[in-house]
């Protein structure tokens, strides 16, 4: 037993260097790795602060929402960011969307209400890469579950017990605001993309730096910068990946506490029924 334990911690060790080996080798030099930054939805207790998931929609609204979609996220949805029904109403009214058939079977452009999903910017992918210099830009609602740097050996294994589940907004967050003018000496990009070290998939992309200083108002007077606007929109990313998060964590925390009464239980049964027989 105590061998297979052994070897088990070995290939754990192996596979840990194995892995942060892999990616200084297969990353280039001037690669990256995204800071670990501070959100209130981090670790066991963590929950979303609805202002800035609020200044987040803003942001996706009037910068992103241009080329990304959000195809999983219905405009009811954005009722769990505080607001009311009439101002969800308002913002979905903004938006066409396709309707029908009518009485002639043809379809037709309407309002959209608060059961649609908000609408695509393009019609396809064919076309969204089109428009977009070959590269469709991808879709917002699962990007923060999706995206992350990996962090090998022996972060990984810190990991697993402070619960960390935010690489995704890290990652975001550090790509949106890690653009810089010029590569550095003796580093070549593809021409038309943008040096960004923190891009996963290499050097640089086809995305021009999508934020700049008052590019949005907000109205709770939040500073209207990149950096500001970068975690908020990161923020906002995550909730729509993972909008149940807090119910989520809530029920794990009183399943935790369940499993360790119930062990206390059985322990003190157990002690019961076997104090009444010869050993």
């Amino acid at each position: 037993m105590k061998k297979l334990v052994s070897t088990l911690l070995s290939l754990v060790v192996i596979a840990g260097f194995g892995t942060a080996a892999a990616l200084a080798a297969g990353d280039n030099e001037h690669h990256k790795a995204p800071e670990e930054q501070k959100w209130s939805f981090s670790g066991p207790f963590g929950h979303y602060d609805k202002g800035q998931l609020q200044r987040g929609l803003k942001v996706y609204v009037e910068v992103c929402a241009a080329c990304h979609s959000l195809d999983r996220i219905a405009f009811r949805n954005f009722l769990d960011l505080g607001y009311s029904e009439d101002q969800i109403k308002s913002l979905a009214a903004e938006y066409d969307v396709l309707g029908g058939p009518n009485e002639e079977g043809e379809m037709f452009e309407r309002p959209a209400i608060l059961a649609d999903y908000f609408p695509n910017p393009f019609p396809n992918v064919e076309a969204a890469a089109y428009a977009n210099n070959g590269a469709a830009p991808p879709d917002f609602s699962l990007l923060a579950k999706a995206r992350g740097a990996t962090r090998g050996f022996p972060q990984f294994v810190f990991d697993i017990f402070t619960m960390y589940a935010e690489g995704g907004p890290d990652y975001i967050n550090a790509l949106l605001t890690g653009y810089q003018d010029e590569p550095p000496h003796g580093v070549e990009i593809t021409e038309g993309t943008y040096y960004n070290p923190y891009f996963l998939d290499g050097l640089s992309l086809a995305m021009a730096p999508p934020l700049s200083d008052e590019i949005v108002t907000y109205d709770d007077g939040s500073p209207e910068t990149v950096d500001q606007y970068s975690k908020d929109v990161s923020a906002f990313m995550m909730w729509a990946a993972e909008p149940k998060l807090e119910s989520r964590k809530s029920l794990g925390f009183k399943v935790i506490v369940f499993l360790l009464i119930f062990a206390g239980l059985l322990y003190l049964s157990k002690k019961s029924v076997w104090s009444r027989v010869e050993h």
